[in-house]
């Protein structure tokens, strides 16, 4: 037996790390983005300081970069033995549309671009998306070998 058998770390599979959905690991950062877009929002309500309203346009801009590789990602997990969680799922590209929407309605000029649709789609989209993640991080699940789906 080698010093690496011993301690656990040459006995471990390699493949066996691939077992997590790519998604599920990319999944939790469009969140933050939308999540930190909202209270940026709710910052620039209270206090109308245009550093806010840009760090908005931003923090929403980044969560769809990052949704968007959450979906290729996904696309890659589909054809490794998982099947679409279709509410969840669902509820994913529903907040993504209206971010998009979003996007739009902050890059209007002037405190109306935030408040009160803005904001209010802010709010929106993160509640969406709290529902989405709420059984946990994955937006498929894995195909059973002798069960039913």
């Amino acid at each position: 037996m080698t010093k690496l058998d011993i301690a656990g770390l040459g006995s471990r599979p390699a493949a066996g790390s691939l077992s997590r959905p790519i998604h599920q690991i990319l999944v939790p950062f469009p969140i933050a983005y939308f999540a930190a877009a909202f209270a940026t929002d709710l910052a620039y309500w209270r206090t109308a300081e245009v550093m806010w309203y840009r760090f908005s346009v931003w923090l929403i801009a980044g969560g769809l970069v990052m949704a968007a590789l959450v979906a290729l990602a996904a696309m890659v997990d589909l054809f490794r033995n998982q099947r679409p969680a279709w509410i969840r799922a669902s509820a994913f590209a529903a907040a993504v549309v209206l971010s998009i929407f979003n996007v739009l309605i902050h890059s209007r000029d002037g405190y109306t671009a935030v408040v009160p649709t803005g904001l209010t789609l802010s709010g929106i989209v993160l509640v969406v998306l709290l529902f989405a993640i709420s059984p946990g991080w994955t937006l498929t699940r894995r195909y059973r070998s002798g069960a039913k789906a």
